[in-house]
């Protein structure tokens, strides 16, 4: 095997038995888990803290995806977004969370520990992070992807102050 992939996981205190859940098992399918969140479970981490904390592993490159929960996903998935270059989706299936990755080029999953169950989350996870943007895709299919993505990007670009 080659080098560890790193990922970044981060959760807040509703989310922390589903991150523990999530980090055991990447840690054992191979994956470096960088842990930016709540570390125990009656620790104070808030929902916009980890995603923040999330966000900026990721945006700092040590690690290039994320994986953050809260209760929903909903909450760290609009912190995380209002960071440039964060592209966050909160995930309650296994279909999305493929997707999101295949075609979205999502760089974060979100996801909620009172939606998801463990056993659903790491697959989620696994297929998420096994996908890469627009794998299996050519021709026009692929420069639709490309075009969709540059035109997030360029509306980022418009929207920051």
């Amino acid at each position: 095997m080659g080098v560890a992939v790193k990922v970044a996981l981060a959760s807040d205190s509703s989310g922390f038995r589903l991150k523990e859940a999530v980090k055991a098992y990447l840690q054992a399918t191979g994956y470096e888990v960088v842990d930016v969140g709540q570390t125990s479970e009656d620790g104070p981490v808030s929902y916009v803290d980890a995603a923040s904390s999330l966000a900026g592993a990721v945006q700092s490159g040590p690690c290039r995806r994320g994986i953050v929960i809260c209760g929903t996903g909903a909450g760290v998935s609009l912190v995380a977004n209002k960071f440039k270059g964060i592209y966050c989706v909160p995930c309650e299936s296994l279909y999305t969370a493929q997707r999101s990755s295949l075609i979205n080029n999502a760089n974060v999953l979100a996801m909620g520990e009172r939606i998801v169950g463990h056993e659903m989350a790491c697959e989620m996870a696994g297929a998420w992070l096994r996908n890469g943007w627009c794998d299996g895709f050519d021709g026009e299919r692929r420069e639709r992807n490309m075009r969709g993505f540059q035109a997030l990007q360029e509306i980022e670009g418009r929207n920051l102050k």
